[in-house]
Protein backbone atom coordinates (compact mmCIF):
# COMPACT_ATOMS: atom_id res chain seq x y z
CA UNK A 1 0.00 0.00 0.00
CA UNK A 2 0.96 3.47 -0.82
CA UNK A 3 -0.27 6.89 -0.49
CA UNK A 4 0.93 9.93 -2.34
CA UNK A 5 0.75 13.23 -1.88
CA UNK A 6 1.08 15.46 -4.50
CA UNK A 7 1.26 19.45 -3.76
CA UNK A 8 -1.17 22.14 -5.21
CA UNK A 9 1.46 23.94 -6.49
CA UNK A 10 2.81 20.74 -8.45
CA UNK A 11 -0.16 19.12 -10.07
CA UNK A 12 0.34 21.20 -13.28
CA UNK A 13 3.64 20.85 -13.13
CA UNK A 14 4.11 16.91 -13.13
CA UNK A 15 6.31 15.25 -15.38
CA UNK A 16 4.30 13.92 -18.21
CA UNK A 17 5.00 10.39 -17.47
CA UNK A 18 3.57 10.43 -13.87
CA UNK A 19 0.11 9.25 -14.56
CA UNK A 20 0.79 7.09 -16.85
CA UNK A 21 3.44 5.88 -14.17
CA UNK A 22 0.80 5.43 -11.34
CA UNK A 23 -1.02 3.15 -14.03
CA UNK A 24 1.74 1.22 -13.86
CA UNK A 25 2.16 0.86 -10.23
CA UNK A 26 -1.59 0.76 -9.76
CA UNK A 27 -0.85 -3.08 -11.32
CA UNK A 28 1.06 -3.74 -8.70
CA UNK A 29 0.10 -1.71 -5.34
CA UNK A 30 -2.59 -0.88 -3.58
CA UNK A 31 -2.84 3.12 -4.14
CA UNK A 32 -4.05 6.53 -1.77
CA UNK A 33 -3.46 9.89 -3.74
CA UNK A 34 -3.84 13.14 -1.16
CA UNK A 35 -3.80 16.54 -3.28
CA UNK A 36 -3.04 19.80 -2.05
CA UNK A 37 -3.86 23.27 -3.97
CA UNK A 38 -3.62 26.34 -1.85
CA UNK A 39 -2.41 28.02 -5.03
CA UNK A 40 -5.61 27.61 -6.93
CA UNK A 41 -7.86 28.52 -3.92
CA UNK A 42 -6.37 32.21 -3.63
CA UNK A 43 -6.90 33.04 -7.28
CA UNK A 44 -10.40 31.74 -7.16
CA UNK A 45 -11.22 33.66 -4.26
CA UNK A 46 -9.48 36.65 -5.51
CA UNK A 47 -11.66 36.72 -9.22
CA UNK A 48 -14.77 35.94 -6.83
CA UNK A 49 -13.76 39.03 -5.10
CA UNK A 50 -12.73 37.87 -1.82
CA UNK A 51 -9.22 39.38 -0.42
CA UNK A 52 -7.27 36.24 1.27
CA UNK A 53 -5.66 37.45 4.27
CA UNK A 54 -2.20 35.31 5.54
CA UNK A 55 -1.14 35.77 9.20
CA UNK A 56 2.21 35.20 10.44
CA UNK A 57 2.71 32.50 13.84
CA UNK A 58 5.43 33.70 16.37
CA UNK A 59 7.65 30.93 14.88
CA UNK A 60 7.37 32.91 11.77
CA UNK A 61 4.72 30.27 9.78
CA UNK A 62 2.94 32.04 7.39
CA UNK A 63 -0.77 29.90 7.01
CA UNK A 64 -4.05 31.36 5.13
CA UNK A 65 -6.70 32.91 7.97
CA UNK A 66 -10.22 30.85 6.56
CA UNK A 67 -12.59 32.75 7.70
CA UNK A 68 -16.29 31.52 6.83
CA UNK A 69 -16.32 32.69 3.19
CA UNK A 70 -12.65 31.26 2.36
CA UNK A 71 -13.86 28.00 3.53
CA UNK A 72 -16.95 27.77 1.38
CA UNK A 73 -14.05 28.77 -1.67
CA UNK A 74 -11.75 26.26 -0.18
CA UNK A 75 -14.18 23.84 -0.32
CA UNK A 76 -15.43 24.55 -3.53
CA UNK A 77 -12.26 24.46 -5.23
CA UNK A 78 -10.25 21.56 -3.52
CA UNK A 79 -13.07 19.18 -3.63
CA UNK A 80 -14.59 20.34 -7.06
CA UNK A 81 -11.90 21.65 -9.38
CA UNK A 82 -8.75 19.95 -8.31
CA UNK A 83 -10.20 17.15 -7.02
CA UNK A 84 -11.89 16.00 -10.08
CA UNK A 85 -9.37 17.68 -12.68
CA UNK A 86 -6.53 14.76 -11.02
CA UNK A 87 -9.46 12.12 -11.05
CA UNK A 88 -10.42 13.20 -14.67
CA UNK A 89 -6.55 12.20 -15.55
CA UNK A 90 -6.53 9.22 -13.82
CA UNK A 91 -9.58 7.70 -15.46
CA UNK A 92 -8.12 8.93 -18.97
CA UNK A 93 -5.07 6.63 -17.83
CA UNK A 94 -7.21 4.10 -17.63
CA UNK A 95 -6.95 4.06 -13.27
CA UNK A 96 -10.08 3.68 -11.55
CA UNK A 97 -10.52 6.29 -9.50
CA UNK A 98 -13.05 8.15 -7.13
CA UNK A 99 -12.64 12.29 -5.93
CA UNK A 100 -13.38 12.01 -1.83
CA UNK A 101 -12.54 14.77 0.57
CA UNK A 102 -12.01 13.99 4.23
CA UNK A 103 -15.77 15.45 5.01
CA UNK A 104 -17.42 11.88 3.03
CA UNK A 105 -17.88 9.50 5.51
CA UNK A 106 -16.41 11.91 8.37
CA UNK A 107 -13.28 9.88 7.29
CA UNK A 108 -10.96 13.29 8.45
CA UNK A 109 -11.76 14.48 12.02
CA UNK A 110 -9.73 17.78 13.33
CA UNK A 111 -9.71 19.94 16.44
CA UNK A 112 -11.31 23.47 15.58
CA UNK A 113 -8.75 26.09 16.39
CA UNK A 114 -10.79 28.80 18.78
CA UNK A 115 -7.86 31.34 19.23
CA UNK A 116 -4.69 32.02 17.18
CA UNK A 117 -1.73 33.88 18.22
CA UNK A 118 -0.17 35.79 15.44
CA UNK A 119 2.39 38.46 14.79
CA UNK A 120 0.65 41.63 13.83
CA UNK A 121 2.09 43.76 11.16
CA UNK A 122 4.05 46.01 13.75
CA UNK A 123 5.83 42.70 14.76
CA UNK A 124 3.11 42.56 18.14
CA UNK A 125 1.84 39.09 19.51
CA UNK A 126 -1.76 39.27 19.14
CA UNK A 127 -4.79 36.74 19.59
CA UNK A 128 -7.16 37.03 16.80
CA UNK A 129 -10.39 34.55 16.44
CA UNK A 130 -9.41 30.97 15.03
CA UNK A 131 -11.77 30.53 12.25
CA UNK A 132 -12.16 27.17 10.29
CA UNK A 133 -8.87 26.40 10.30
CA UNK A 134 -8.45 22.77 12.23
CA UNK A 135 -5.37 20.71 13.35
CA UNK A 136 -6.15 16.65 12.62
CA UNK A 137 -7.41 14.67 15.25
CA UNK A 138 -8.50 11.33 13.77
CA UNK A 139 -8.63 9.43 10.52
CA UNK A 140 -11.73 6.27 10.20
CA UNK A 141 -9.87 4.30 7.51
CA UNK A 142 -13.22 2.20 6.49
CA UNK A 143 -14.75 3.97 3.67
CA UNK A 144 -10.92 4.27 1.76
CA UNK A 145 -10.42 0.69 2.80
CA UNK A 146 -14.27 -0.52 1.09
CA UNK A 147 -12.92 1.96 -2.19
CA UNK A 148 -9.18 0.20 -2.38
CA UNK A 149 -10.90 -3.20 -1.88
CA UNK A 150 -13.36 -2.72 -4.70
CA UNK A 151 -10.52 -1.39 -7.08
CA UNK A 152 -10.42 2.14 -6.82
CA UNK A 153 -7.67 4.71 -6.14
CA UNK A 154 -9.35 7.17 -3.64
CA UNK A 155 -8.43 10.60 -4.18
CA UNK A 156 -8.56 12.34 -1.50
CA UNK A 157 -8.60 16.09 -0.59
CA UNK A 158 -7.98 17.57 2.56
CA UNK A 159 -11.17 18.81 4.44
CA UNK A 160 -11.81 18.10 7.94
CA UNK A 161 -14.83 17.69 9.94
CA UNK A 162 -14.95 19.47 13.65
CA UNK A 163 -16.38 18.30 16.53
CA UNK A 164 -19.24 20.55 15.89
CA UNK A 165 -19.43 19.31 12.26
CA UNK A 166 -17.75 22.44 10.29
CA UNK A 167 -15.74 21.77 7.58
CA UNK A 168 -12.25 22.94 8.35
CA UNK A 169 -9.08 23.48 6.15
CA UNK A 170 -6.46 21.02 7.30
CA UNK A 171 -2.81 20.78 6.58
CA UNK A 172 -2.57 18.53 2.99
CA UNK A 173 0.59 16.88 4.16
CA UNK A 174 -0.45 16.16 7.71
CA UNK A 175 -3.41 14.81 6.27
CA UNK A 176 -1.48 12.27 4.01
CA UNK A 177 0.45 11.06 7.43
CA UNK A 178 -2.81 10.19 9.29
CA UNK A 179 -4.24 8.57 6.31
CA UNK A 180 -0.98 6.56 5.18
CA UNK A 181 -1.25 5.41 9.15
CA UNK A 182 -4.95 4.69 9.29
CA UNK A 183 -4.63 2.36 5.84
CA UNK A 184 -1.50 0.91 7.36
CA UNK A 185 0.23 2.41 4.30
CA UNK A 186 3.98 0.62 3.95
CA UNK A 187 4.95 3.95 1.98
CA UNK A 188 3.99 7.59 2.23
CA UNK A 189 6.14 9.79 -0.74
CA UNK A 190 4.99 13.86 -0.98
CA UNK A 191 5.66 14.80 -4.35
CA UNK A 192 7.18 17.95 -4.21
CA UNK A 193 9.14 20.47 -6.78
CA UNK A 194 12.25 19.74 -5.07
CA UNK A 195 14.37 16.52 -5.00
CA UNK A 196 13.84 16.01 -1.57
CA UNK A 197 15.40 17.74 1.90
CA UNK A 198 18.24 20.34 1.09
CA UNK A 199 20.58 21.15 3.87
CA UNK A 200 24.23 22.79 3.74
CA UNK A 201 23.80 23.08 -0.28
CA UNK A 202 23.68 18.90 -0.10
CA UNK A 203 19.89 16.31 -1.01
CA UNK A 204 19.82 14.32 2.18
CA UNK A 205 19.06 11.42 0.79
CA UNK A 206 18.80 9.18 4.02
CA UNK A 207 17.40 10.10 7.57
CA UNK A 208 16.43 8.37 10.63
CA UNK A 209 12.81 9.15 12.39
CA UNK A 210 15.88 10.73 15.26
CA UNK A 211 17.93 12.44 12.57
CA UNK A 212 14.17 14.19 11.04
CA UNK A 213 13.20 15.39 14.55
CA UNK A 214 16.18 16.43 15.56
CA UNK A 215 17.18 18.22 11.40
CA UNK A 216 13.61 20.26 12.25
CA UNK A 217 14.33 23.30 13.64
CA UNK A 218 17.08 24.24 10.80
CA UNK A 219 14.46 23.70 8.04
CA UNK A 220 12.56 26.42 6.45
CA UNK A 221 9.18 27.09 6.21
CA UNK A 222 7.27 24.64 3.56
CA UNK A 223 9.83 21.68 3.55
CA UNK A 224 9.21 22.02 7.60
CA UNK A 225 5.83 20.83 7.28
CA UNK A 226 6.92 17.95 5.21
CA UNK A 227 8.98 16.39 7.24
CA UNK A 228 7.34 16.53 10.59
CA UNK A 229 3.96 14.70 8.39
CA UNK A 230 7.07 12.12 7.92
CA UNK A 231 7.99 11.60 11.37
CA UNK A 232 3.93 11.33 11.99
CA UNK A 233 3.70 8.64 9.34
CA UNK A 234 6.62 6.58 10.36
CA UNK A 235 5.35 7.26 14.53
CA UNK A 236 1.92 5.58 13.17
CA UNK A 237 3.47 2.30 11.73
CA UNK A 238 4.11 3.72 8.06
CA UNK A 239 7.64 2.07 6.76
CA UNK A 240 9.44 4.93 5.05
CA UNK A 241 8.34 8.30 4.23
CA UNK A 242 9.41 9.72 0.95
CA UNK A 243 9.84 13.43 -0.24
CA UNK A 244 10.64 13.50 -3.98
CA UNK A 245 10.57 15.44 -7.03
CA UNK A 246 7.70 14.85 -9.35
CA UNK A 247 9.47 16.53 -12.02
CA UNK A 248 11.58 13.70 -12.97
CA UNK A 249 10.34 10.91 -15.66
CA UNK A 250 8.44 8.32 -13.50
CA UNK A 251 8.44 10.39 -10.41
CA UNK A 252 6.86 7.79 -8.65
CA UNK A 253 8.78 4.87 -9.82
CA UNK A 254 11.67 7.17 -9.11
CA UNK A 255 10.54 7.69 -5.57
CA UNK A 256 10.26 3.64 -4.98
CA UNK A 257 13.49 2.89 -6.02
CA UNK A 258 15.08 5.88 -3.98
CA UNK A 259 16.25 7.90 -6.77
CA UNK A 260 16.39 11.79 -6.57
CA UNK A 261 14.20 11.86 -3.08
CA UNK A 262 14.73 12.02 0.79
CA UNK A 263 14.30 8.84 2.87
CA UNK A 264 13.19 9.28 6.36
CA UNK A 265 12.99 5.16 7.95
CA UNK A 266 13.41 3.34 11.35
CA UNK A 267 17.14 2.33 10.95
Amino acid sequence: MIVIKIGGSIVENLDPSAIYDIGNIVKKDKLVIVHGGGKEVTNTAIKLGKEQKFIVSPSGVKSRYTDRETILIYTMVMSGKINKSIVGMLLRQGIKAVGITGIDGGILRAVRKKKLLIINDYGRKMMIEGGYTGKINAFDPSLVDILINSGYVPVISPIALSEEFDFLNVDGDRAAAYIAGGVKADKVIFVTDVSGLILDDKVVTNMTLEEAKAALPRIGFGMEKKILACTEAIEMGVKEAIIASGQVHNPISAAITHKCCTVIAIR
